[in-house]
């Protein structure tokens, strides 16, 4: 089997070439599920500690993921996550939920980046210059960095969301709209987690495709 190409530091070296060494990738995992928050996270990369193996955190495996995420961050010059819970998602919809995530994840960064990079989500109130790519976390090395820290941090949040409703499986479908879950809501009904404005939520057993997975 080919192995899987990784994120590429192409928009990374053309900003160090130009002077600007703090780039800070962005991206959130969670934006799809029926239950749980949204995580993001925000991390720049040192330019003299580059990290192998970077890559759109949905096609690598959970092993994969934790161990990058460690060395994301013993390497990293800055990581910021953001969490905004299912009520706040509910109150003000999963896109600015979103927005509010990353800028929450930017604003918790140690040093201020001098450029945002993110996975084709614009934030309209930064002070720094940005780029929005689409298929940011698969082409861009900082980028994939930030979507395996929100994917690992979201992950560990729903597995202890299962420890506390342990019916619902959210150890295994971490809140997305499997099978599995559906037939749940359809014969426990909505959890306290549960996002109440998602239409699998209040229409279960039937899904609606609201949003992308990641």
């Amino acid at each position: 089997m080919t192995p899987l190409a990784s994120a590429s530091y192409r928009y990374e070296r053309q900003a160090w070439r130009a002077g600007i060494s703090r780039i800070a990738g962005v991206d959130e995992a969670g934006r799809g599920p029926l239950a749980g928050p949204v995580v993001a996270a925000a991390v720049i990369i040192d330019p003299c500690r580059r990290i192998k193996g970077l890559n759109d955190s949905k096609v690598l495996t959970p092993a994969q993921r934790d161990e990058l995420f460690g060395v994301i961050g013993e390497r990293a010059l800055a990581i910021g996550v953001g969490v905004v819970d299912h009520e706040t998602i509910d109150r003000i919809n999963i896109l600015r939920a979103t927005r509010t995530a990353m800028l929450e994840a930017l604003g918790r960064l140690a040093v201020s980046p001098d450029l945002v990079i993110t996975d084709f989500v614009h934030l309209a109130t930064l002070r720094c210059p940005q780029q929005n790519l689409v298929n940011g976390d698969a082409r861009c090395a900082s980028v994939a960095a930030a979507s395996i820290v929100a994917k690992v941090t979201r992950d560990r949040i729903m597995r202890e969301a299962d420890r506390q409703h342990p019916d619902y499986g959210f150890a295994r479908h971490k809140g997305y709209a499997t099978p599995e879950h559906l037939a749940v809501l359809d014969r426990l009904g909505p959890c306290p987690i549960h996002r109440r404005t998602f239409a699998g939520v209040w229409r279960q057993g039937e899904l609606f495709v609201l949003e992308d997975e990641d």
